[in-house]
């Protein structure tokens, strides 16, 4: 059995989170209560802009920069392609759904991969963010420099679930929870932050893949038994006058335990954190409906200034 998604619009849409509907949340509070650091006075933050990105800070990632800024963090726009000297400006390096020319192709050129590893390998972090088809190829061949494998389709739980965004009326299959009380949000710097007041409870998704945990690795948000992939076939496109039509097609269900939509890990002398999926960094407004940091309920706020604390080497994080 497959299930097949449907894509068409004017301009090929290549990810849920790029339709023009979909927008930042300007009543989002970024406010941060402690910043890690003084104003200004944090870690260097990137958050690339130069590989078709559908978040970008002056976009639907105006939020979650704001917070970092708030946070202490000195962000900037990535305009470049990586190169030794442009990584060098940075601390932390933010990259969530870098896109190629076209839905098949890596959005990362071979030599920008060595260029980043080695960063990292030196005591560079990287946040690297890629969430359902087509994004998870695009961004695959950067996270398996890694070791960490993309399964760049679709992940399901009927069970660790929560109401669609759109429908709170209807669970989601798509919109998975990880929680203490699931146990499926696991024991780590990033969850536990710096104390109580830091802790992380709940942490939801919004339509991802699904992540391989190499050796060494936390898998922070891990999938539970019930937890299955449908993995990307060959898109059909159709053309029709200024109207581009494809039709995606996923394949059977694959179990997806020990796989995780979080995963942490030290890298020579610097770390990695990669997400798969990539609204729960954000808060965004869809038709009216609020779906990211700004759903009530989650602990993804907090979530992503953890992760920034231990990517950061933030005192209180485990660092």
């Amino acid at each position: 059995m497959r299930a097949i998604a449907l894509f068409a619009i004017a301009t090929l849409a290549l990810s849920s989170c790029s339709q023009s509907g979909q927008r930042a949340d300007s009543k989002f509070d970024p406010s941060v209560s402690h910043p890690a650091y003084a104003q200004s006075q944090g870690p260097r933050v990137m958050i690339d802009a130069a590989h078709k990105n559908i978040h970008t800070a002056s976009g639907t990632y105006g939020p979650f920069a704001k917070l970092i800024q708030n946070d202490g963090y000195r962000v900037d726009s990535g305009s470049e392609k990586f190169t030794r000297s442009h990584l060098e400006s940075c601390d932390v390096l933010v990259v969530s759904n870098a896109r190629g020319e076209t839905e098949s192709t890596a959005a990362f050129l071979p030599p920008e991969i060595e260029v980043v590893r080695d960063w990292v390998r030196a005591g560079g972090s990287l946040l690297l963010i890629a969430d359902h088809w087509p994004m998870g190829s695009a961004a695959a061949p950067l996270s398996e420099a890694f070791g960490i494998d993309m399964c760049q389709g679709v992940t399901e739980d009927s069970v660790n679930c929560a109401p669609s965004t759109a429908d709170p009326g209807k669970m989601e299959s798509t919109t998975l929870v990880f929680s203490l009380e699931n146990g499926l949000l696991a024991e780590h710097p990033i969850t536990n932050g710096c104390g109580p007041g830091e802790s992380v409870r709940r942490v939801v998704t919004f339509t991802g893949q699904s992540l391989g945990v190499p050796p060494g690795a936390t898998p922070f948000l891990r999938l539970g038994s019930t937890a299955f992939d449908r993995r990307p076939q060959p898109p059909t496109v159709k053309r029709e006058g200024g109207n581009t039509r494809v039709i995606m097609e996923y394949g059977a269900p694959e179990s997806a335990i020990g796989r995780a939509q979080g995963v942490a890990l030290e890298y020579g002398k610097g770390r990695v954190v990669v997400l798969a999926e990539a609204a729960m960094m954000t808060a965004q407004i869809a038709d009216g409906h609020r779906f990211g940091m700004n759903v009530p309920g989650n602990d993804d706020r907090q979530l992503a200034l953890n992760i920034l604390h231990w990517l950061s080497r933030h005192r209180c994080a485990g660092a």
